[in-house]
């Protein structure tokens, strides 16, 4: 997972580049970079690490440009390297393109062995450079075209900011996968982003959702749209459970009505007599709320959160995952101290938070835990941009419901139905993709299931 904007403007873009990606830092944490234009050529900063240890004043001074594009990392495919950084930046036929991606394509290794094989040397190991290389390849005086050729050959998630020349451009997969907006300021300034906190927050309105198979080209001209072709709609509904900001507005869903519903309806699915309920912040808070206000039960803060700490799920080991959790949240024992506890979290992935919480809760005096978590198990691994690459590493696709409540040492454990999720959406029609869930995907994952075996 990982978050995007571009910025086309009339005036310099890196600071506010480097704002919208503050308001994405949730979405990964490990790098983060800025491209713009000047006129005459791309200027690129990217490091590891978060957006306000990598750019300074001295950073401002050199990314001089009105039209940008920014992202910031979460690994999925390729390791934690200062390369695998985004944006990539490439020359082909005297043409400099540069792209940011987020989501993760399905059928880039073949693509890759292919282009190898016609002299084309890779500097990552990300898939990110499979996509840019092959707009590099396919443009022949028409970017669109070259754009409509590239999403011809790959397959899964993508939702793509890119700059060429002094254009701004942004395409997204015919599945709609991951999330991408659009929002025009009154001044003529559009911006694209992952989610629409940074629309907000720099000034726009009118903001819309780049459609599934969208390309869009913003230029001096205006804002110009074409499409690919188009297939049936599969957001993915993790970014409603965790990923996006409580204030995400992504395809018409509320990222915080959604999960307070969830915690409503988990109330009444799976009722359990307690004195507090419990939230794991943030994510989860919403649906504590939700399971408190249905139950009656009081809703309590019952751990302080460090708010200096990142995301534990999106570190990538196991290792990282454990310390953060120690880190990040405490038990607040004059809360706890005999007390029966309804603990609302937002998943349970590896089992990793919840073991640890449930453990120093109790340590710090609680009578009863009572896990709730407001999504249906994870039993299969996301290929589109979420790192569960095997099933081995997911604690609901090798034990039962009550074996899992043995191993993190919770007094019961419950979730929300799959119905009750999809409920909770208030859309007619299903239009998710909830292959962590069910196995159903919509791109079959061929490559990848292959190197897991």
């Amino acid at each position: 997972m990982c978050g995007v904007i571009g910025i086309y403007s009339q005036n310099d873009v890196s600071k506010k580049l480097f704002y919208g990606l503050n308001s994405l830092q949730h979405r990964g944490q490990e790098a983060s970079g800025i491209c713009v234009f000047n006129g005459e050529d791309m200027i690129l900063d990217k490091g590891m690490g978060l957006v306000y240890d990598n750019f300074d004043d001295e950073s401002f001074l050199k990314l001089k440009g009105n039209v940008g594009i920014g992202h910031v990392r979460y690994a999925t495919a390729g390791g934690s390297y200062r390369y695998n950084s985004q944006p990539l930046l490439a020359f082909s036929k005297n043409r400099e393109f540069a792209l940011a991606h987020n989501g993760n394509l399905v059928n880039h290794q073949s693509i890759r062995d292919e282009l190898e094989e016609e002299g084309m040397l890779f500097q990552t190991a990300i898939d990110t450079e499979v996509i840019l290389s092959l707009v590099a390849k396919y443009y022949k005086g028409d970017i669109v075209e070259a754009v409509k050729k590239t999403m011809a050959r790959i397959k899964g998630a993508y939702s793509v900011v890119m700059l060429f020349e002094d254009k701004l451009i942004a395409f997204r997969d015919p599945n709609g996968f991951r999330p991408l907006l659009i929002g025009r300021a009154k001044n003529g300034e559009v911006i694209i982003a992952s989610e629409n906190a940074p629309l907000e927050i720099i000034g726009t309105d009118a903001i819309r959702n780049v459609e599934p198979s969208e390309i869009i080209v913003v230029d001096k001209k205006g804002i110009h749209s074409d499409f690919f072709e188009k297939a049936e709609k599969k957001h993915c509904i993790f970014e409603y459970v965790y990923f996006a900001r409580t204030d995400a507005t992504l395809d018409g869903v509320n990222s915080y009505n959604f999960r307070r519903r969830c915690g409503e309806i988990l109330s009444r699915e799976a009722p359990v007599e307690a004195d507090l309920v419990i939230a794991v912040p943030d994510s989860g808070t919403p649906a504590a709320m939700g399971y408190a206000q249905e139950s009656g039960i009081p809703f309590a803060e019952g751990l302080v959160k460090n708010r200096y700490m990142g995301r534990t799920f999106i570190k990538p080991t196991a290792e990282e995952r454990e310390l953060s959790v120690k880190l990040k949240l405490n038990p607040l024992e004059t809360v706890l101290k005999g007390k029966r506890i309804i603990l609302v979290d937002d998943s349970i992935v590896r089992g990793t938070t919840s073991k640890n919480l449930i453990k120093r809760m109790k340590k710090a005096g609680a009578k009863e835990v009572h896990m709730r978590i407001v999504s249906p198990p994870v039993k299969f691994p996301c290929y589109y941009g979420i790192n569960t690459p095997s099933r081995q590493k997911l604690i609901a696709a090798n034990y039962s419901v009550e074996e899992m409540r043995k191993k993190i040492g919770a007094d019961s454990l419950a979730f929300i139905s799959m119905e009750g999720m999809l409920n909770a959406t208030l859309m007619k029609e299903n239009k998710f993709c909830e292959a962590c869930f069910n196995g159903t995907y919509a791109v079959e994952p061929k490559e990848l299931v292959q190197d897991e075996k």
